[in-house]
This record gives C-alpha cells, structure tokens and sequence, in this order.
C-alpha cells in the first residue's frame, strides 16, 4: 500500500469532522440563522407598528408633549337696533391660565388673585397644583386686573402666571332685549337668541397660538410661535327699538303681576316690512347676570311655545269668508243664544241668553261665539275654511330668524270632525306659536300682503331682503276686516285699547286653557290676548299682547297693556296724533 510522506497509508484517513455529511457545528448555523431573522422579522414588524400603523399618532402625542396649543377667541361682532344704537358688543379682556410646574408658591399666588378676582385663596389652589402644564385661572378679566395681578406677581417673584387677548360681551343698555340678543358662552359661542341663530356670522373664526415647550411644559426661551389670527365676527343691525323694548318689558312684567297671569308675551312689528320691533315673554332673562336663570327665559313663548288664540282668530275666519264673497259686514244672521258646534252647545262670554239678528260687523265687535260658528259652519263650510287657514300660514313655520319656531297643532280638512270649523272659527280646537297671528293679521293690516317677521335688517354693509308670501287676501277684503277692527276698538270689546288721538284696528282674544290632567278646559285660565295696529287706514305698527293662564278677559287685561306699548310705539316711530 502506498505510504503518504509520513509513513501512513493514503487511504486510511479519515476526513476532519466525519468526511462529507452535516456535523452538529453546521446545524448551530442553521438555528443562529434562523433567529437572525426572526429578529429581523420582530424588528421590522414593530418599526411597522410605531412608524406606519400608529406613526401618526405618536408624532401627535410626541408633539403635544412638546407644545401647548392656546386657542385665540375671535371678537364678535356688533349688533345694533334700527336707530344705531349698540345693544351688544365685545370689549378686551384677558383670559389668566397657569403652568402649575413653574408655580413655585401655590398658596402665596392664589391669594394675590383671589385679591384681585375675588373669592377666597383655596378657590384657586387646585388650579396652580394641577398635574398638568397649562390650566385655566379665571376666563375674560378685566384688563385692570390682569394688570393688577401680574404687578403684585412681580413684585414678588411668583412665575407660573400668564395672560391671553380675549374678549367679553358687554351690554349698554343692560337687560333690556336679552331674550332677544341671547347667551355668548365662556367660550364666545352663541347659545341662545340671535347670539345662537347668528352665531356664524357673529362669531368669526377662532385662532390658535401654538407655544414650543421644555420636558416640563415650560416654554422654550427664543422658541418659534405659532400663530393662526382670530378673523372678527361681522356686526349686525336688528329691527328692534330700544325704547319700544324697554316699555313692552316693563308693562308685560307689571302685567302678568297685576292681572295673576302665569306668563305674559308681547310683539311689536311694522306689518309692511315684517321688521319686529320689539319682543319678550316671561320670565324675562337678564345676559348681565347668569348666576339664575329661571326655566323659560332664554326663548319666546310666541315663537316656542304653541296656545289656543282665542277670539283674535275671529279676525281671520270673518277675512276667508269676505274674500271668498260668501259673507260681507253687513251679512245678516239669525244667532242663537247657543250654537252646536259638535257635541258641544257655544254660546257668547258676555252671557247673553236670548237669540238675536247680528250682522257679522256685530258679531265681530261682542265677539260672539255663537254668532262665528254659525257664519264658518252655515256659510263658508269646511273646504273653504281649510283652505283659508292654510293660504294665512296657520300651522306652518313662518320662517322667523329665532331659534326653536314650532308649527303648532292645527288640523288639516281630511283631519276635520264635526266640532272642527265651529270651534276653530272663534280660535279653539288648534294650538299654535302666537308668532303665527302676528304674521297673518299683519297681511290684513298690510293690504292683504303676508310678509316674514323677523329680526336682521343689515349684516355688515349688506342690506337683508326677506321673501313675501304674497297677496293673500285681496286689499279690498283687508279694507273691510280693518274697517270692522276699528268698530271692536271704538265701540266693543277692545275699547280699552284706544289710544288718544290714534285711529287703532284691533281684536280681543281669549282662549280657554286646556286640562292637561283630566282633559277639557280649565277653569277661570284664559290665554287672553289683543292684537291691532295703527293708523288703521295706513298701518305703521302691529302689537301683539298676551297673558296665559290668567283669570281675567282680554277686555280688561291684555287692552290697556296693548294701550299702552302700542303708545310708545307710534311717537317712538314718529307717528303724529290726528287729533
């Protein structure tokens, strides 16, 4: 056998490691291997996780970490009445916030601005302690205290404190029209009234100041801002009258007192334009002072809250009958003492016993049930009537620029049972926002023409235009229902009304309360109400007055509260008496 150079036979050695077959040694490469890349695997699938899948959201937070966001509060806008006077505005303030890790002296800093704010020093502990780095101390100061606060924290050496541009609703003429301009919020959102209504106009556009912050919070000293400016909101002018308002607060308020209503409402328009003069129901609400604010005041009842209108519907029964040439003033009518009206005998407020011949001038001037629900059921009929109350808007959205409007429960033909037109002629059986007959006898009053009320005149320097709802009644049939109007005011139930001097049109109403326990209707709880307008020949003002739930007719308690504010209302327009 061949031997190699050391003396062994070439054939005999056997390779290092076992020859050609896998060793344990490449095995430990295969697992090592295998973990290398299920690393990679793990590494790759969490830097998908946080760099892709939540990426976006981490930038977020990381950003937030490192920066406070302060939102800057646009100005509102202005609002003024028809004269030009400012019945809201902002003025500068300052909002206080805090960052409670820079607060070095909780308890020293809270009494320098309970000092100045008010309030004891525990009232702002908590804020300067807060687990946070950035909480609010007081919302819209006053700039003098602000600058008080921020001298005495100075002169003491107490950091942490910092102040905002902001600003605040103030009111120059107090209380008065409240419910109509509404609530601005902390955060200068309108939350009732035009504030609400208006609020995107009003309110602008919020900016934003975004400040670089340390691990702590703590701004970054030479620290870019960022800074997005507030766009101000557009100023307004409304149709209210500032002193038209006042007196219908005061007499409305006097009103429900004086006469044990459980509410009471008034709406002063010129029925050409639609434009409304003056609004409120109670409880009146006061933007001055929120601290309490009863249940009710931040709406109008005649817009949000739907009654029966009693009598005053009268008006409108007696305008589809003459314009439809069924019936005329002078129409002549054998009345009952008691009508039938359903299963229901109607008869006459003024107790009349006895059957009589009146013609629907009389009928209109002793407002007598009876006496309607005969000329609806005998001669104008369901079909006609119907269509009447639908073509006057009864029932229907008038499209008033307030917020919460309602349409009110008013039955349509295919709905009409056997008491229907007869006790909906003389303003019972439906229930509806009284905003709706301010709108309807506002067309009789302006020739037949039914125009939309409402509040905004001009928003910045652009004039509003506001849609009609067109001839409704022809000007000859409004010439009539008025010219009976002045005979209820002259001579019937709204002769305290009169006012000196004055050629006034006007209707009593006075609607039953319903039981809403045990049905029916209450007891001595009227919904009594007047509407006219003067002059009557050329209409410059409409008032609406109404007291719910009182005891007394509309004859003596809603008239001379109509007398009064429908006054003010003419020489506050400039109406001149005729005699």
């Amino acid at each position: 056998m061949p031997e190699d150079s050391f003396g062994e036979p070439s054939g005999s050695r056997m390779p290092y490691g076992g020859g050609g077959s896998d060793g344990p040694s490449d095995q430990r490469l295969w697992v090592l291997f295998g973990f290398i890349c299920a690393a990679f695997v793990l590494i790759a699938l969490r830097l998908f996780y946080f760099q892709i899948y939540r990426g976006a959201e981490l930038t977020a937070k990381a950003e937030e970490r490192r920066s406070n966001k302060i939102e800057l509060v646009a100005r509102r806008g202005t609002i003024y009445d028809r004269n030009g006077n400012v019945l809201a505005m902002s003025e500068d303030c300052r909002t206080i916030y805090c960052n409670p890790k820079e607060i070095s002296e909780p308890y020293a800093t809270a009494e320098i601005l309970a000092e100045h704010l008010g309030g004891t020093s525990t009232d702002y502990v908590d804020k300067l302690t807060a687990d946070t780095t950035f909480s609010y101390v007081v919302r819209k100061a006053s700039i003098e205290e602000a600058d008080a606060i921020k001298a005495d924290l100075l002169d003491k050496d107490l950091p942490g404190i910092y102040y905002l541009q902001d600003s605040r609703r103030v009111y120059p003429y107090g209380a008065v029209g409240s419910q109509v301009l509404g609530i601005v919020g902390v955060d200068g959102d309108g939350l009732s009234g035009l504030e609400l209504y208006y609020d995107d106009l009003l309110g602008g556009a919020n900016g934003e100041m975004i400040l670089e912050t340390g691990m702590n919070g703590t701004p970054i000293a030479g620290a870019s801002a960022s800074t997005t400016e507030a766009i101000d909101g557009t100023d307004i002018v409304i149709s209210l009258d500032i002193n038209i308002q006042r007196v219908a607060e005061e007499n409305i308020v006097a009103g429900v007192k004086e006469y044990k209503a459980e509410s009471g409402s008034v709406m002063v328009t010129d029925p050409k334009t639609g434009e409304i003069l003056a609004a409120c129901s109670t409880p009146l609400l006061d933007v001055t002072d929120l601290s309490v604010v009863e249940e009710g005041a931040t709406s109008l009842k005649l817009v949000s809250d739907s009654f029966e209108p009693g009598s005053i519907f009268k008006v409108l029964t007696s305008a589809i009958g003459i314009d439809r040439g069924i019936v005329n003033p002078s129409s002549t009518f054998y009345v009952p003492a008691y009508e039938q009206v359903g299963d229901d005998l109607v008869s006459d407020d003024d107790g009349r016993d006895y059957d009589m011949n009146m013609t629907l001038r009389e009928i209109l001037r002793r407002s007598s049930n009876a006496g309607m629900a005969l000329v609806a059921q005998d001669e104008i009929g369901p079909a006609a009537f119907a269509e009447g109350v639908e073509t006057f808007g009864i029932g229907q959205l008038t499209g008033i620029d307030y917020p919460g409007e309602v349409t009110g429960i008013v039955k349509t033909l295919d709905e009409y049972d056997g008491s229907s037109v007869g006790s909906m002629s003389f303003g019972q059986g439906l229930a509806i926002p009284l905003v709706q007959m301010v709108r309807a006898i506002g067309a009789i009053a302006n020739k037949g023409v039914m125009v939309t009320p409402h509040f905004l005149i001009s928003k910045g320097t652009e004039a509003v235009e506001w849609e009609s709802s067109g001839q409704v009644v022809s000007a000859e049939t409004a010439r009539q229902v008025t010219d009976m109007m002045r005979t209820v005011v002259e001579e019937g139930t709204a002769e305290a009304a009169q006012v000196p001097g004055y050629d006034i049109a006007g209707k009593t109403g006075t609607g039953e309360k319903a039981d809403l326990g045990k049905g029916g209707y209450l007891e001595s709880s009227f919904t009594s109400s007047l509407i006219g307008f003067a002059p009557a020949a050329d209409p410059v003002v409409l008032v609406y007055v109404g007291l719910n739930g009182t005891p007394y007719l509309a004859a003596s308690s809603s008239a001379p509260l109509f007398s009064s504010i429908m006054s003010e209302a003419l020489t506050d327009m400039g109406v001149l008496p005729a005699s």
